[in-house]
């Protein structure tokens, strides 16, 4: 199988190159390479015959349309997005025009793609949507998301994939282009662009700086580790029901600082410092629109096709420090970059 992902550079998207390469799998990476793209994240499969790279922009409806043509892939799994919450508030435009109107443009050249392949091929090929437990809003004390879960975004990043998700049921309702999609949790492990909550964590604690938790840090997030979520996604690729939806979840949730205080303890143990980490943590004002509380149920997927997390939200965490521990010149090479760390997304007056 030629498998195109979209945003391979990405968190997500090169988890699932590199197990995809490691199964066999001929992969194209597509990726614009913005700011937290990154191609040392799929260095260990570059120079493999299974892999290629294309430096397009989805947005781009020529390039996409000749990116088909010149690898005529056998499915397409898009995972690139603009996807950080903060960001959302002070740019809301630009994550309208890359998982609105790219996934649209993207749709469009795949079901080109797709109408011109003899019958086996169109019979074999898939579209896989990768989008966000964060269409379905927030949660209360108690329950958990499910692919039954009406929709109800409460910020421009979560709107703009919930708007992502519905183009994709219409262009199979309305064109028959054979699509999955999935709904995740939030993901940590290796390779997450340092804005996100755990590396923000880690990387700014390994720098003696202060360690910034939204709120009361009582929010509560479900936790699957990004191998367990590749595995997932390629699972559903080649076995999922077609135009079916699928949520995978780590059924691991904690709240933020709870998650925090571990980090800080295990940060501790990896890389000590004068006093505790934990004694950095600073409480700074909550993010608008900030949803309380996300929880998945996974049984669907459990029960359709067997999957489960492999990794225990403990032993993750702990491989996460140590990763960011030993491997410092990765993120490093961010800050020279001009990444900070800094605090984003206050609305201003």
């Amino acid at each position: 199988m030629k498998l195109l992902v979209t945003g391979g550079a990405g968190f997500i998207g090169s988890a699932v190159v590199r197990r995809a390469v490691a199964q066999g799998i001929e992969v194209v990476n597509l990726d614009a390479l913005t700011y937290s793209a990154n191609l040392a994240n799929v260095a260990s499969v570059a120079d493999s015959p299974l892999y290629a790279f294309e430096h397009v922009n989805i947005c781009d409806a020529q390039a996409v349309r000749e990116v088909f043509a010149r690898h005529r892939p056998d499915a397409v799994m898009h995972l690139a997005a603009e996807s950080h919450n903060d960001r959302a508030i002070e740019d809301p435009l630009s994550f309208v025009q890359t998982n609105v109107i790219g996934t649209g443009v993207l749709l469009e050249a795949a079901r080109e793609h797709w109408r011109a392949l003899p019958k086996a091929g169109q019979a074999a090929f898939r579209f896989h949507h990768v989008s966000t437990d964060e269409v379905f809003g927030a949660l209360g004390e108690d329950g958990a998301f499910s692919e039954t879960t009406p929709y109800d975004p409460n910020s421009p990043y979560s709107a703009s994939k919930a708007s992502a998700d519905h183009l994709v049921r219409a262009w199979s309702r309305t064109f028959g282009l054979p699509v999955v999609i999935t709904n995740c949790s939030n993901n940590y492990g290796p390779y997450q662009f340092p804005e996100k909550l755990i590396p923000t964590v880690i990387s700014r604690a390994l720098e003696g700086k202060t360690i910034p938790v939204y709120g009361k840090g009582l929010q509560v997030r479900d936790w699957l580790h990004v191998d367990d979520h590749a595995e997932a996604l390629l699972l559903v690729l080649e076995k999922g029901r077609l135009g079916e939806t699928y949520a995978i979840g780590g059924d691991a949730t904690k709240p933020n600082i709870e998650l925090v205080n571990i980090l800080c303890a295990h940060l501790d143990a990896l890389a000590p410092a004068n006093g505790p980490h934990a004694d950095k943590i600073a409480f700074v004002t909550d993010r608008p629109g900030h949803d309380f509380r996300y929880a998945i149920d996974a049984s669907k997927l459990r029960n359709e096709l067997g999957w489960r997390p492999r990794i225990a939200l403990g032993d993750g965490l702990e491989d996460t420090v140590r990763w960011y521990v030993e491997n410092r010149d990765w993120w490093q090479a961010i800050r020279d970059r001009g990444f900070e760390s800094e605090r984003q997304g206050l609305v201003k007056a």
